[in-house]
């Protein structure tokens, strides 16, 4: 169930189901609405987007009221949360997953919103995003990738080809947004060869685990992967949840694997993932293509959660196409 695109005027409502908008400064914010307001949308904020908490995250059933409410509002046409952060998933027992399906509307988010969008996907069959969170807006430099991506795939509907950011950055711009740091990015980089077309499942990997045991566990079948991980993820840390993804039912059904860029602070290098992937057996003939153009550096492209995607793992021009979202 793939969601109507977004046209000039649409409503796109914040939410805060993780951190709140209160720890986003000011001038971040209006950066934000503004840039939306400028390519022809309009932004409104939930309820208790801006509640203040003590605690890790606000109250449960705050969160859970702001995405009913975000849902149930015929005039909004796609939801944007804040950021992200520790605790989404405190929030899956009380979805009511009837009235999401019976209003489908555009949801996006990263992260830790990784546990929402695969629970939405699986409990609706909703066709939900993985994307720049409202807070990534307030970026001054360095977010034109992220933002034509964006808008590309929530306006339009004919196949799209996802290309390497032409650069990339791993700072706290969001602390300071003068002094950046860009990279130029040699673009994907394949570890096994081959082409593979399926449904993209994933996100944040260790949000994504989150899920395994449970009823809002998506199926890995018939999937191309897309996976990243933060800094608090070092190489020890990822290899253990990427093994514990594997050992998850319908693993030996997954078609494909695209792994994000990692952060510096990870200590994750090249030579440290590809020894990592070729210690699973279970990956030996799948198409994997890595430092993909999502995760928590930046720019970031948004693909589909439950869309259908095709990828081409070839050592001369790797590509990465969605075909359905």
């Amino acid at each position: 169930m793939i969601p109507e695109k977004l046209k000039k005027g649409d409503e796109i409502r914040v939410i805060s189901p993780a951190k709140s908008l209160a720890i986003v400064a000011p001038e971040q914010q209006d950066l934000a609405v503004e840039r939306l307001n400028q390519a022809g949308f309009n932004v409104t904020f939930s309820t208790y987007a801006r509640e203040s908490s003590d605690f890790i995250s606000n109250s449960v059933h705050h969160r859970v009221a702001d995405i009913h409410d975000a849902f149930s509002d015929p005039h909004v046409k796609a939801i944007l949360t804040t950021l992200g952060g520790y605790d989404s998933n405190q929030l899956l027992s009380h979805l009511d997953f009837d009235l999401l399906q019976k209003n489908p509307k555009i949801f996006c988010g990263y992260s830790d919103i990784t546990a929402l969008s695969n629970t939405i996907y699986k409990k609706t069959g909703l066709v939900t995003y993985s994307g720049p969170h409202f807070s990534s807006f307030g970026m001054e430099e360095g977010i034109g990738y992220t933002f034509d991506h964006f808008i590309k795939v929530f306006t339009e509907k004919e196949r799209h080809s996802i290309h390497p950011a032409g650069d990339w950055s791993d700072d706290r711009w969001y602390l300071n947004q003068q002094e950046r740091q860009f990279h130029s990015n040699p673009g994907y980089e394949v570890f096994h060869e081959g082409v593979a077309e399926g449904i993209s499942i994933g996100g944040n990997l260790c949000t994504l685990n989150l899920l395994q045991g449970t009823e809002f566990m998506p199926s890995l079948m018939d999937s191309i992967l897309f996976l990243e991980d933060d800094l608090l993820s070092d190489p020890s840390t990822f290899d253990r949840d990427l093994q514990s993804l594997i050992h998850q039912p319908g693993f030996n059904g997954v078609r494909g694997m695209v792994i994000g860029r990692f952060q510096k602070e990870s200590n994750m290098d090249d030579a440290t993932l590809l020894q990592i992937l070729k210690s699973k057996e279970e990956l030996e003939l799948m198409p994997i293509i890595y430092n993909a153009s999502f995760g928590h550096t930046t720019p970031i492209f948004t693909f589909p959660i439950g869309g259908k995607v095709r990828m081409e793992a070839n050592k001369q021009s790797p590509t990465i196409e969605l075909l359905e979202y």
